[in-house]
């Protein structure tokens, strides 16, 4: 799941400061972790407290842990309707069709080893906070993406059956998108992230095409960065190294506690 994190982590700078080209620094002063990292590490906090398959209570457990990492990274950057939801001392459901559900679920793809766990999974993470059939579809889509891309589908078998199981139309090329402004809507990043990884060479090849479209930066180069790292297996050691320096401790003990566990 380091490459969701990475991807978040490149993407930083870039939300709001799109560039239309894969010629880009990957890091530089003003980079930093967001709120795409701090659910990612929520997702894999409750998988490895519940490691014998999916909860019976798992839309609870996950609505605990993304308010105690809401509670641990404050200023990561969150959305005004999620931070008014995780502050909040109630548990009520929110019915967002933000990417904000997609953007943390790359640690579902690799926990499970059959897609109707992953769909049980990706729909209970969603309950509390994108109670919401595009969310759903659209985070579904990437845990499916990142499960058949560990397992050793091609990239052609992933392409099907992502749009067979989901419903979405992954037909189209990164140049027909690039440019068409920020989005947070889920199905205007998610189709987005998954054709970037698609069209990619390589892990970094992965990132700077997802950031090369525009809009929601940090969030399509989280999904893509995901993805792409479950399927090419491999990131340069140059770029762990340093997206690991803007990590703390206790982010970077759960990503070795997951990857020994999972990966």
């Amino acid at each position: 799941m380091i490459g969701a994190v990475i991807g978040d982590i490149i993407g930083s700078v870039y939300e709001w400061r799109n560039v239309l080209s894969e010629d880009f620094p990957l890091f530089s002063k003003y980079t930093h972790f967001t709120d795409d990292t701090a659910m990612t590490l929520a997702v894999a906090q409750k998988l490895l407290n519940d490691r014998k398959g999916v909860s019976e209570k798992a839309e609870i457990a996950y609505a605990a842990w993304f308010k105690a990492y809401y509670k641990r990274y404050p200023n990561a950057g969150y959305g005004a309707m999620f931070s008014k939801w995780a502050q909040s001392g109630e548990l009520y459901v929110q019915k967002s069709y933000g990417n904000g559900a997609a953007m943390r679920i790359v640690p579902i793809g690799y926990a499970f080893d059959n897609i109707k766990d992953i769909k049980k999974e990706v729909e209970a993470s969603c309950y509390y906070t994108h109670h919401n059939a595009e969310a759903i579809q659209c985070a579904y889509a990437v845990a499916l993406a990142v499960f058949l891309a560990r397992s050793g589908s091609d990239k052609s078998e992933i392409r099907n059956t992502v749009e067979k199981q989901t419903g979405l139309d992954l037909d189209f090329s990164l140049n027909d998108v690039r440019g068409s402004g920020f989005s947070s809507r889920s199905k205007e990043s998610v189709p987005q992230a998954i054709v970037a990884f698609l069209e990619s060479s390589g892990y970094e090849s992965a990132v700077r095409k997802a950031i090369s479209i525009g809009g929601d930066s940090d969030t399509i180069a989280c999904m893509a960065g995901g993805i792409a790292e479950a399927y090419y297996k491999n990131i340069p050691d140059e770029i762990v190294s340093k997206a690991y320096g803007y990590l703390d401790g206790s982010s970077k003990r759960l990503i070795k506690d997951f990857r020994e566990t999972f990966v």
